[in-house]
């Protein structure tokens, strides 16, 4: 059955969605059972305030710390079906045209509120339980405004997340629309990588990192190949299931670059995330500027602190990054002079430095120095892309298999691969006195 639901209006240019097409959609097969599942992790506010950061500033406008908040998509479902595809006999019965009574997808009223995870500036977010089939979902509510009409970045979300289908990226179940609100049926996840690390502080294990950027690049590649950008990557935006799955979320910024438009917003990608080409205000850009935040995050899972934590404002932003990489010329960056932000005088003139000298753990694991220095390149058009970094010597240790798997089968799937234990700091060469100064985490 298929329902057509004709949105709102918006103005906004670079979205050509008015109309989402809704249709049933079956759960996905997934590892682990409900009954595992935990509750939303919690942070302490004393503990959010080490990991802060900026908003949208304008280029010359200072702004406080803030503190750093999750996604409103950090919630979602670990969903179980058939793998088969087919609807169990339970998910007809209910979904039946002959039972009128019976829970239906696309109702408000097939699903209960369980709680609430979080609230953004257009939508707050629940955790929920599907009267349809019984399994927890994430209720992203959006409030409607009816001289504004619906917001421009969630039909984007629920126009491009119906057409992924991969088990890196979070899974839309339903669309419900009423006069007050569009609601987006995700399904549920119980923390996110922002989360994981907060509660693993120091570094993660090295073989957890290795298997959470595998994921991250497979998810990414998977959308880099459909011509989608995702814009805003973040460990916020990366949902981590109780079996360690990895899951791109949150695509309210993201963008079909096969849509024509005249130039992209360079409002995009949080401020530490964000890469110097867009920092300096270009909007021509294309995949690579989701590499730089994949060498963001791959940097922070190793060493425990964030890569480029800029605190003040764009200026100090890229200063943060010109201290490691070097201050960019014409030589090293062809047209830099040519953005709208680059100032030759308002920089100090760094030289390049090794990025072990930045984070010393990068050097402590095989070939992941060489590999972050080919996402964390100044230059977008030298940045490494998704597809070629899975074939990256860095992986070479993990089992072949990996990269035979369909888009919809976990790498759990495969029986050597497990998350391994967290310690309070995961590299092993670190002293006896340290490990214990980090356990009271």
């Amino acid at each position: 059955m298929e329902l057509r639901l004709r949105l709102p209006s918006f103005k906004k240019e670079d979205s050509g969605f008015d109309e989402i097409c809704v249709t049933k959609m079956s759960t996905r097969s997934c590892q682990g059972s409900d009954s595992l599942i935990k509750p939303l992790d919690t942070i302490p506010e004393d503990r959010k305030v080490q990991r802060t950061q900026s908003g949208f500033d304008p280029f010359e406008k200072p702004a406080g710390q803030v503190k750093r908040v999750h996604s409103e998509n950090n919630a979602c479902i670990n969903a179980k079906s058939s793998s088969s595809g087919k609807e169990s006999p339970k998910l007809r019965r209910h979904s039946s045209p002959s039972s009128p009574t019976s829970p239906k997808f696309g109702k408000a009223d097939s699903y209960e509120k369980l709680e609430k995870l979080g609230e953004g500036s257009y939508a707050t977010v629940y955790k929920g339980k599907s009267k349809v089939n019984g399994k927890l979902v994430a209720l992203k509510v959006i409030r409607l405004q009816e001289e504004e009409g619906t917001p421009f970045t969630a039909i984007r979300e629920a126009s491009l997340l119906k057409g992924l289908k991969h088990t890196n990226i979070v899974l839309l179940h339903d669309i419900i629309h009423t006069k007050e609100t569009l609601t987006l049926v995700f399904e549920y996840v119980h923390t996110d990588l922002c989360q994981y690390m907060d509660k693993h502080p120091g570094g993660l294990h090295p073989d957890n990192v290795r298997l959470f950027l595998f994921q991250l690049l497979r998810g990414l590649s998977y959308t880099h190949q459909r011509y989608i950008l995702h814009r805003d990557l973040k460990p916020q935006n990366l949902l981590i299931s109780d079996t360690g799955e990895l899951k791109l979320a949150d695509f309210g910024l993201a963008r079909a670059k096969s849509v024509p438009s005249h130039t992209y917003s360079n409002e995009v990608v949080t401020l530490w995330y964000r890469p110097p080409d867009v920092l300096l205000g270009s909007t021509d850009y294309s995949t690579c500027l989701d590499m730089w935040g994949v060498g963001c995050i791959f940097v922070e899972m190793i060493q425990g602190v964030a890569a480029f934590p800029g605190m003040k404002d764009i200026q100090d932003q890229l200063e943060r990054i010109f201290l490691v990489l070097g201050t960019p010329s014409e030589e090293t960056w062809p047209g830099v002079h040519s953005l709208p932000h680059f100032k030759p005088d308002r920089f100090t003139v760094y030289s390049p430095k090794k990025l072990r000298q930045a984070w010393n753990k990068l050097g402590y694991v095989d070939h992941a120095e060489e590999l972050a220095s080919r996402f964390l390149q100044c230059f977008p058009k030298n940045r490494l892309s998704a597809q070629a970094a899975l074939h990256h010597e860095y992986f070479s240790h993990l089992p072949p298999r990996l990269w035979e798997l369909p888009d919809m089968s976990s790498i759990f799937t495969v029986p050597s691969i497990k998350l391994q234990p967290e310690s309070g700091d995961s590299i092993q060469v670190c002293s006896k006195s340290k490990a214990t100064s980090n356990s009271k985490h």
